[in-house]
C-alpha cells in the first residue's frame, strides 16, 4: 500500500511545490533591488500574457501527471525494482546523482536541437521564449509536445536509469522543480544557495532568455558541463541596474547552434 502513496506523491507533490514556491517569489517580487528585469519589463517584454502561462502550465502539469500515472501502472510489477526504500544514505544520494546527469543530458541534447532545427524552434520551442523576461511560474510554461519531451521523458529515464524508488524521487523531482523555478525566478537573491552550488543559476538562465543568447547556454537545470563540452557556454557579466535591481548581459565570446 506504500507504495501506490508514494507514487500518488510523485505526481501530485512536484505540482503543489511548483505553486507554492512559485508564490514565494511573487511575494518577493516586490524587492525590486534584487530583480533582473523589473514588473513593467514582464509586462512590455514577455509576448504572452500571465493568464495564458497559468493555463499552459497547469496544461503541461496534468498531461505530466497522466503519464506519471500510466508509468507506474506499467511498472506495476516491481520484481525489478527495490521496493525496499533502501536505508543507505550514500545509495539514495548515489541515485539522485545519476538522475541529475541523465536529466542534464537529455535536456541538453533536446533543448539544442530545438534551437537548432527551425521548425522545432518556430512550431515548439519558441513557446517557451515567448518570456523575454523569466518570472517564477513561467518556469515550466512551453508548448505541450516540447514539454513532454524535454521534462516529462527526461524525468522517466532518469527515474528509470538511476533506479531510484517513488519515495526517493518525490524528493528529486520536488527538487529539480524549485531549481527550474529558481532558473527563472528573475530575482538575485542574497545568499541563495543555488547560486552558491550552481553555476547553473538564474543569471546563467536570464542570458538564454535574451535575444542575443538564444544560441547558448543550453544547459538545464543543474551543471553547465555540457555546454562547456560543445562550447556553446559563453560567461556573463552581473552589473547594478539604474533605479535599482540587476542586469545580466554576455561578457565574451559568441556562440554558434
Amino acid at each position: 500500500m506504500d507504495e501506490f502513496f508514494d507514487e500518488f506523491l510523485v505526481t501530485f507533490v512536484p505540482v503543489v511545490v511548483y505553486w507554492v514556491y512559485s508564490a514565494i517569489y511573487e511575494i518577493l517580487g516586490f524587492f525590486n533591488n534584487y530583480r533582473l528585469h523589473s514588473k513593467t519589463d514582464e509586462e512590455t517584454e514577455n509576448m504572452v500574457s500571465k493568464f495564458d502561462v497559468v493555463k499552459g502550465v497547469i496544461f503541461q502539469q496534468v498531461i505530466q501527471a497522466a503519464t506519471s500515472f500510466l508509468f507506474f501502472q506499467l511498472i506495476h510489477d516491481k520484481s525489478s525494482r527495490n521496493t525496499k526504500y533502501p536505508s543507505s544514505f550514500l545509495r539514495v544520494a548515489g541515485q539522485i546523482f545519476i538522475a541529475m546527469v541523465v536529466v542534464d543530458a537529455w535536456q541538453y541534447v533536446i533543448h539544442r536541437c530545438m534551437h537548432a532545427n527551425n521548425f522545432l524552434y518556430r512550431n515548439f520551442h519558441s513557446w517557451h521564449h515567448r518570456v523575454v523576461a523569466p518570472y517564477a511560474f513561467a518556469a515550466q510554461y512551453n508548448h505541450p509536445l516540447d514539454g513532454f519531451l524535454t521534462e516529462t521523458l527526461g524525468g522517466a529515464l532518469a527515474f528509470f536509469i538511476s533506479g531510484m524508488s517513488p519515495r526517493t524521487s518525490v524528493f528529486f523531482f520536488s527538487f529539480a522543480t524549485i531549481k527550474g523555478i529558481d532558473d527563472h525566478c528573475g530575482h538575485l537573491l542574497p545568499l541563495n544557495p543555488f547560486h552558491l552550488l550552481f553555476s547553473n543559476n538564474t543569471a546563467f538562465h536570464d542570458v538564454h532568455h535574451q535575444h542575443s543568447g538564444t544560441k547558448c547556454n543550453f544547459s538545464q537545470p543543474f551543471f553547465v558541463v555540457w555546454d562547456k563540452i560543445f562550447d556553446t557556454y559563453v560567461p556573463y557579466t552581473i552589473s547594478k541596474r539604474e533605479g535599482g535591481g540587476y542586469e545580466a548581459k554576455i561578457a565574451k565570446g559568441s556562440c554558434q547552434a
